[in-house]
């Protein structure tokens, strides 16, 4: 029978070897998130249930495009690359959703939304702000591009002899009370574009039928058995939830933030395709 000192340097030995794995899937992980993970960009495709969206646009293409960061860590021809993916979608209309810089970093800003002067799409091209962008800067740069900016604001597209409203909510604008009034008066099918996923409460009891987000860069690291501790606080990490009549999706965006890497949270943009289904039957 081992002895007890035995018995203990073979316990040590074990937990020796465990952290060396351990640290080793680690830095590895970190290693290849930075160096190959981070630049994997792919196109999510996904079809999504809509209350309340008329039979005529069944099939309506939806592009994604979100939290591009542009940095010394996301160049312009990475972003480029983003652009080129969507269009090649030939998408019915683009949304962009925020943190198109990071930290408000002015070094940065002229030239953020300069990629986005490529996109096209027959019902147009339209963005809103996230916690990285600021008030003056950012949305000028964004029109500058061609791009319509939705600061707390709703428009209205005609398709198909149908309308859809576009109802940007800034980072910011987080309450009920203010939300609400941007919906009075809404066409019935209303898509919202906030780049917080927790808008989806707001819309839920709104009863807006979609709402289309970024932020939460798929949690941007995921670990082994935890998951993406970043993004517990989401309502999803990233993709399709839905909250009774609301359904929700998330991409994971383009660029990064804090640390250039990602781990097992490769970028996307996202083609979206509507479907006439109501949340709650699915």
């Amino acid at each position: 029978m081992p002895s007890r000192s035995a018995r203990l340097v073979t316990r040590r030995s074990i937990l020796r070897l465990a952290t060396g794995v351990t640290a080793g899937l680690v830095v590895g992980g970190a290693a290849h998130g930075a160096l190959y993970e981070r630049h994997h960009l792919s196109v999510v495709r996904a079809d999504l249930p809509c209350r309340d969206l008329p039979p005529g646009l069944d099939g309506l293409r939806v592009g994604l495009v979100t939290d591009t960061h542009h940095s010394a860590y996301t160049s312009l021809s990475f972003i480029e690359q983003a652009v080129t993916l969507v269009q090649n979608e030939t998408p019915d209309l683009v949304v962009l959703g925020g943190d198109y810089v990071t930290r408000r970093n002015r070094a940065y800003i002229p030239d953020a939304a300069t990629p986005f002067a490529r996109l096209r799409a027959p019902l147009g091209v339209y963005a809103v702000l996230g916690n990285h962008d600021d008030d003056t800067l950012v949305p000028r740069a964004l029109r500058k591009a061609g791009v319509s900016v939705l600061r707390d604001a709703r428009t209205r597209v005609r398709v198909r002899g149908e309308s859809v409203d576009l109802l940007g909510v800034r980072y910011w604008t987080r309450r009920l009370d203010d939300i609400a009034p941007l919906a009075r008066g809404r066409a019935p099918f209303t898509i919202m574009l906030a780049h917080d996923p927790r808008r989806l409460w707001e819309a839920s009891a709104l009863r807006v039928p979609l709402v289309l987000s970024g932020h939460t860069h798929g949690g941007q690291v995921s670990l082994p058995l935890v998951g993406a501790v970043a993004a517990h606080k989401f309502p999803v990490v990233a993709g399709l939830r839905v909250e009774g009549d609301t359904t929700l999706f998330v991409s994971r965006g383009v660029g990064t933030v804090l640390i250039p890497c990602r781990v097992d949270c490769p970028p996307d943009v996202a083609l979206l395709t509507l479907r006439c289904h109501a949340p709650n039957t699915i």
